[in-house]
């Protein structure tokens, strides 16, 4: 056999890789589109930066984010669900917390974004 050249069951295995890899990149990018989505509603944007500072119940969320209670409470039942924020009990209090730290930076960054345009400031990397 020669240098470049590779048994067929290598290249088979190769093949099936490549198309792993594919799926798995095809599944990574619905996961995200899916969070995106979920966060391009105003009330939960805000709730996710809201809770990107720390922990709290539904009545101080409703306090930052401006929206009605029941309204707070159906968008923080849709993130709990996705699995973008957890939750528990502290006595009769519910506390929500983000489910990790990425949704913070996700978050802080278009929020940075935002703060470009509305400022006219440059681009950078």
């Amino acid at each position: 056999m020669s240098a470049g050249t590779r048994p067929a069951g290598a290249q088979g295995a190769q093949a099936e890789q490549h198309r792993a890899d594919r799926g798995d990149r095809g599944d990574r990018l619905e996961v995200a589109a899916s969070v995106l989505a979920l966060l391009a509603d105003r009330t939960r944007l805000s709730l996710v930066e809201r809770l990107g500072r720390g922990e709290a119940d539904v009545t101080t969320l409703t306090e930052a984010c401006g929206a009605a209670r029941p309204s707070v409470s159906q968008h923080l039942a849709k993130l709990r669900l996705a699995g973008l924020v957890t939750t528990r009990k502290d006595g009769r209090r519910v506390v929500y917390a983000l489910g990790h730290g990425h949704l913070r930076r996700l978050v802080d960054e278009a929020l940075n974004v935002a703060d470009h345009e509305l400022r006219s400031l440059p681009p950078h990397d």
